[in-house]
């Protein structure tokens, strides 16, 4: 068996490229989320790129998404998140250096 080394999330993100499209490949209808009372995406995304905001509705930044889909996945409100693959040539690049 194979012991791998632990990478922090800093170093992941290091060697990580983001080539980011014009059109967002996820949106997040902040209104639909004033009525969730779990804010799952928040805990489950893995980049931390939803933000809940004073007012209940929730801010979301995709120029570094992993595309990993876990917040779709996770999201209890119809229509509140819509995720698709990003255009052709863009997205998350993982590098190994």
């Amino acid at each position: 068996m194979t012991d791998y080394p632990s990478v922090s999330f800093e170093d992941r993100m290091e060697r990580t490229e983001f080539r980011v499209a014009e059109r967002a490949h996820i949106t997040v209808d902040g209104d639909s989320c004033r009525g969730c009372t779990t804010k799952a995406c928040v805990v489950a995304c893995p980049a931390n790129l939803f933000v809940p905001t004073s007012d209940g509705g929730i801010l979301f930044n995709y120029e570094q998404c992993f595309e990993c889909g876990t917040c779709y996945l996770v999201c209890n409100t119809e229509g509140a998140i819509t995720w698709t693959y990003p255009d052709g040539g863009h997205g998350v690049v993982f590098r190994r250096t």
